[in-house]
């Protein structure tokens, strides 16, 4: 993959051109190479399953995507979410490959279902799905269910954030001399990054968001309970 500065059909370009895919991520063109398979590989028993996989990893993802936003720290043109995809990838394929089976065969798969059975995993493998892995901070793994708070312990000095799960960015964070800062992010989210500028967290409520162009693919989708078909 690489980074388009410029290119004679426009900044903005989109599209295929001599076997080259071209698309826009937060502003900047990249640029590809088409895939060449002949569309009988993708339609394999094994192709299917893969995905299946796939299909419900996004949707497991999109569902914390607003935590893993705060825990997963983006790398180069990484955004946060492929990062997390990335890093827990083979764990995510073992936990749900018996779920893809039945997907293949027709049999309906909730996100309840997906979110049990990644869940289930962690609590057999609790090193093997990471669910934070932030610059500076400790990484943090998946040890059964989603937790309701997210503690991540500076690698060096005393400097702790604890990330409300799924509570729109609401943090805490412990100082080193044990006073605490908390507040509530307000801002709008958007497809290139969350809009404003940030506010003074002492205690109240920051009324801004995070400015950058973050990675932002939505917001967390429903309850548990939507079917894949």
């Amino acid at each position: 993959m690489a980074r388009i500065k410029q290119v004679g059909v426009g900044r903005k370009t989109t599209g295929t051109i001599d076997g080259v895919n071209y698309y826009v991520r937060n502003g900047e063109t990249f640029a590809r190479a088409a895939p060449n398979m002949p569309a009988s590989v993708y339609n394999t028993p094994e192709a299917r399953l893969r995905q299946a996989i796939f299909k419900m990893i996004q949707q497991h993802t999109k569902f914390h995507l607003r935590t893993i936003k705060q825990t997963i720290s983006s790398k180069g043109n990484v955004s946060s979410s492929n990062r997390y995809i990335s890093l827990n990838y083979k764990a995510f394929a073992a936990a749900l490959a018996d779920l893809a089976e039945l997907y293949c065969a027709g049999e309906p798969v909730t996100l309840d279902d997906i979110e049990a059975a990644i869940s289930a995993y962690a609590a057999e493998h609790p090193t093997s799905i990471k669910i934070a892995a932030k610059s500076g901070y400790q990484e943090v793994y998946l040890t059964g269910e989603w937790p309701d708070t997210i503690t991540l312990n500076a690698n060096a000095g005393d400097s702790t954030f604890i990330i409300i799960v799924n509570e729109h960015g609401e943090q805490t964070t412990i100082n080193a001399d044990g006073t605490i800062t908390t507040g509530t992010n307000t801002g709008n989210d958007s497809s290139s990054g969350n809009n404003g500028s940030n506010g003074s967290n002492t205690g109240g409520t920051n009324t801004g968001g995070n400015s950058g162009s973050g990675d932002n693919t939505g917001g967390n989708s429903g309850g548990g309970g939507s079917d894949m078909n």
